[in-house]
């Protein structure tokens, strides 16, 4: 069943999941969100091995990491990291990972790891993220800018959202050492203010429930939006699990009424889901905003004409396995919509054939998938629409994972 479920990475040229496999990863943390979602993922993704120190994590996504894989070997050792004779169970490590707010265990890990191993540093907050991979031979003085500033255990508070995303591009990073494979070698980041106040009662239409719908629904509920529509008329198959990670318990079920009832468990709220396609006669006048989260380009189009003839602020994702983009339209912005940005109407022209859908994408099209670019993603859909609603103006993101800077926003 492992392979099965995780046939859509095992398709990508040059991928070693036996590697991932037989990986064994530390991770060492005080942010018991941002650890769960990057162990959960990790999972998604087939990592074998993984020991966690940490003060607690979240039962219920590392339940949801259990069900995603038989094979998942987690242990978890409940705690802060502050005695230097703790690090030695990561003397097995192929790759620590840090997610930690003040120094102290930063410095006895990376003084542990000095000439031996790698060390990748992830840093949230409310208003962004940094991360960094050191490795052997590096100098100090490359670490200075993301050493925590506090010395010890403290409380701090961090974003859901910004969390979702630095679990994702951590993992990306994670998967590019544990693969052998070229990692940034400069501080990835992004900053932006800490949001104003936003309102939480808008009516939000997600359309696609598949892997970034199932992020974007993640972000939206750990953000406190309740009033949430999915809306997919897919059937949920195990090749799906390797990046649709919430459908765990709806194999052969509907992807919109299985994402919704899991969000209903996770975080108390009732999503509604509609089994159906979004067409050019769909109403949508109660909704607010549209989250385009679908794979084709012919419901995109579809999705833009509709949210300009309905002035709707539209959200639209797209991505693939090294890469994606998020853009927005703001119709009082009298902007492109993404339809237009992205000149999808040339694409769908070009192909010059008739388009039908009539079944999962995933079913007559397999194209490679990982979970790492949808979560970022889905993560960056939800910031900036948030951004939108704290006063901020409409911004563009692109993410590519073989670049160095890996985030530029617009």
């Amino acid at each position: 069943m492992n392979e099965e479920r995780l046939n859509r990475q095992l398709m990508i040229d040059g991928w070693n999941q036996k590697k991932l496999d037989q990986s064994k990863i530390r991770i060492v943390g005080d942010n018991e969100r941002l650890i769960s979602l990057y162990a959960l993922s990790s999972a998604a993704l087939g990592i074998g091995s993984q020991r966690i120190i940490a003060p607690s994590l979240d039962k219920k996504l590392i339940n949801i990491a259990g069900n995603l894989t038989e094979q998942l070997d987690l242990s978890h050792v409940k705690g802060y990291m502050t005695n230097p004779e703790v690090s030695n169970i990561f003397s097995e490590s192929d790759l620590t990972v840090l997610m930690i707010s003040y120094s102290l265990a930063e410095k006895i890990i990376l003084n542990k790891s000095q000439g031996k191993s790698k060390v990748l540093i992830a840093h949230t907050n409310d208003e962004g993220l940094e991360l960094f991979t050191y490795k052997p031979g590096r100098e100090w003085a490359e670490l200075e800018q993301i050493i925590s500033k506090q010395s010890f255990p403290h409380k701090y508070t961090s974003d859901p959202v910004i969390d979702i995303i630095a679990s994702g591009i951590a993992l990306e990073e994670t998967k590019r050492e544990l693969m052998n494979n070229k990692s940034s070698e400069s501080i990835i980041t992004y900053k932006r203010p800490v949001l104003n106040d936003y309102p939480l009662n808008q009516k939000i239409l997600v359309v696609g429930a598949g892997a970034l719908g199932n992020m974007v629904g993640l972000g939206l509920a750990y953000s406190g939006f309740k009033d949430i529509t999915f809306m997919d008329p897919d059937i949920a198959e195990i090749t799906n699990l390797n990046r649709q990670i919430l459908l765990y318990a709806g194999v052969d079920k509907n992807k919109s009424e299985t994402l919704a009832l899991e969000l209903k468990s996770l975080f108390g709220i009732k999503p509604r889901a509609i089994v159906g396609y979004l067409r050019a006669k769909t109403n949508i006048s109660k909704y607010d905003v549209v989250f385009d989260c679908v794979d084709n380009f012919e419901s995109r189009i579809v999705m833009s004409e509709k949210c300009k003839q309905e002035k709707k602020i539209l959200i639209s994702g797209g991505t693939n396995i090294e890469a994606g983009q998020v853009i927005t339209y703001v119709p009082e912005q009298k902007m492109k919509t993404p339809a237009e940005f992205l000149e999808l109407y040339k694409i769908v022209n070009d192909r010059k054939k008739e388009y039908k859908r009539e079944r999962a994408s995933c079913v007559y099209r397999p194209d490679p998938s990982v979970i790492m670019t949808n979560q970022i993603i889905g993560g960056f859909m939800v910031d900036s629409y948030r951004r939108i609603l704290s006063g901020d103006k409409p911004i563009k993101v692109f993410y590519e994972s073989n670049s160095d800077s890996k985030i530029e926003v617009v």
